[in-house]
């Protein structure tokens, strides 16, 4: 797709992260959960893959699980002590900064999933009625013009956080010196730039590509492009075509043939895409409120 990154799945070796003993009794469940997660922190966003939906929503469910650890963690009247002691609180402010990019990204993508499930809801509606070429081509055109507007949306996102993981890189590489003081320094850092990878592949995978140039017909755009990248997607309906074969198959089928296979096989993508849109929308809501949850508790270190 045009003007948005693709990201390379790294493959590089696990590199296992060892904080201090006894500094809280959730450290070591942190630890685990960064090492898990670990091959995002050396991910640069401009490199970023579409992952398959489902690793994506599984990914969301751990980086939630995180969030509420460290929720755990900012609650330890010793954390908020190390951290407010370092240069009057620069750490929290500079986590605080970071995390306004995070719930902007978030609240987007939700917004766009939001979007993208109306659309196919409504495509699914238009061949469950089967009321012809005309109704179905409709939603498509809609749900083509609709992928065209969020471009430049995406894009922007994609550039929002590569410049939080930038800066985040920098500012979080020269405490040394106290092994507490490191070790926070090192979850605020790597929870920030995970996030920002997932939050990237989240995002790539909701720019996929729309119907091909204009005036082109409907049908040749359908045979160029696919709907849905996820290639276990297309295990789900059974080997069959994906949904971008299946609605070419439609509107390509001679009115005097039976297309019931045709009407069956694109509604099962459809349900099987809207299944893994609300698995998404369901990550992200918990990690919206991770996120917010997690920004009160910065604002009132400060406050204290």
């Amino acid at each position: 797709m045009e003007n948005i990154s693709k990201f390379p799945c790294s493959h590089q070796p696990v590199r296992s992260i060892s904080f201090p003993p006894r500094v809280h009794p959730v450290s070591q469940r942190v630890e685990a959960i960064l090492n898990h997660l670990k091959p995002h922190d050396s991910q640069p966003v401009s490199s970023t893959t579409c992952l398959e939906v489902e690793t994506i929503q599984s990914e969301l469910v751990v980086l939630a699980e995180l969030y509420n650890c460290m929720e755990e963690l900012f609650h330890s009247p010793q954390t908020q002590q190390t951290l407010l002691r370092f240069q009057s609180g620069k750490l929290v402010e500079e986590a605080l900064c970071g995390s306004v990019t995070l719930l902007d990204t978030c609240e987007s993508a939700r917004d766009l999933l939001l979007v993208l499930k109306e659309h196919m809801q409504t495509l699914h509606s238009a061949v469950r009625r089967r009321k012809g070429d005309s109704d179905i081509e409709s939603s498509i055109s809609a749900y083509d013009f609709f992928k065209k507007k969020t471009k430049k949306t995406i894009t922007k996102q994609l550039e929002q956080l590569k410049r939080m993981q930038n800066k985040v890189i920098s500012s979080f590489s020269f405490l040394n010196q106290d092994q507490h003081l490191a070790f926070l320094a090192r979850v605020l850092r790597e929870a920030s730039i995970i996030t920002v990878s997932i939050f990237g592949s989240l995002l790539v995978f909701l720019s996929m590509p729309t119907f091909g140039t204009k005036g082109s017909s409907l049908i040749s755009k359908l045979k160029t492009t696919v709907l849905f990248s996820s290639q276990k997607e297309l295990k789900n309906t059974n080997g069959d075509a994906d949904l971008n074969n299946a609605l070419c198959s439609l509107l390509r089928r001679e009115k005097k043939g039976d297309s019931n296979s045709e009407f069956q096989r694109t509604l099962r993508v459809l349900e099987t895409l809207n299944v893994n849109i609300e698995g998404l929308e369901g990550g992200l809501d918990c990690i919206f409120r991770c996120l917010v949850k997690n920004r009160v508790s910065l604002l009132n270190m400060l406050a204290h």
